[in-house]
């Protein structure tokens, strides 16, 4: 009788420390940068600013020199548009005067379709945006892609102006 109550005991033991082993999957990650306010001096950490001079290479002086970090896309779309073309162009032009800054960029897409259509979409529309770049001589070294799919959304909202704000690739330079 004491072997079965000893076995009994390993064996719920077992069981309820392999429920504690368990990760939860559904959780993401904190935010990425590419969410904050550029204009945001947070807790008043240095964050590319010195005075009101953006320091060379840094997030902030990106932001301050390019048109914008991000590009939209049409629905179940990945190509870049003439429009996205100039915003990228200027993107390029930065990355190639600041030759030690890597980037990420990030691909999302709308709350419409499956997670998974819209990780494969994120990615397609980060790829485009780090080929696109690569075309105008930035080292595909310095790129890493990431695609967060409809995870992220820019702005929440279940119409046609959400969608199409949520339909982007970011550049995302790190602080």
């Amino acid at each position: 009788m004491t072997m079965k109550m000893t076995s009994l005991a390993l064996i719920a033991a077992v069981a309820l420390t392999a429920g504690c082993a368990h990760q939860r999957r559904d959780q993401l990650p904190p935010a990425p940068p590419s969410d904050m306010n550029p204009g945001d001096q947070g807790n008043g950490m240095d964050q590319g600013n010195v005075g009101n001079a953006a320091v060379p290479g840094s997030r902030a002086d990106f932001l301050q020199s390019v048109t914008s970090d991000r590009v939209f896309f049409d629905t179940d779309s990945y190509s870049v548009d003439d429009r996205a073309r100039a915003v990228l162009d200027a993107q390029a032009q930065w990355l190639n005067r600041n030759p030690n800054v890597r980037v990420t960029i990030e691909g999302h897409a709308d709350e419409r379709g499956t997670r998974e259509y819209n990780l494969a979409l994120g990615d397609r529309r980060a790829n485009a945006v780090r080929d696109y770049l690569q075309s105008r001589g930035v080292s595909p070294a310095r790129m890493q892609t990431i695609s967060w799919g409809k995870e992220r959304p820019a702005v929440d909202g279940h119409d046609e102006s959400a969608w199409a704000q949520n339909r982007r690739a970011v550049t995302v330079v790190p602080e």
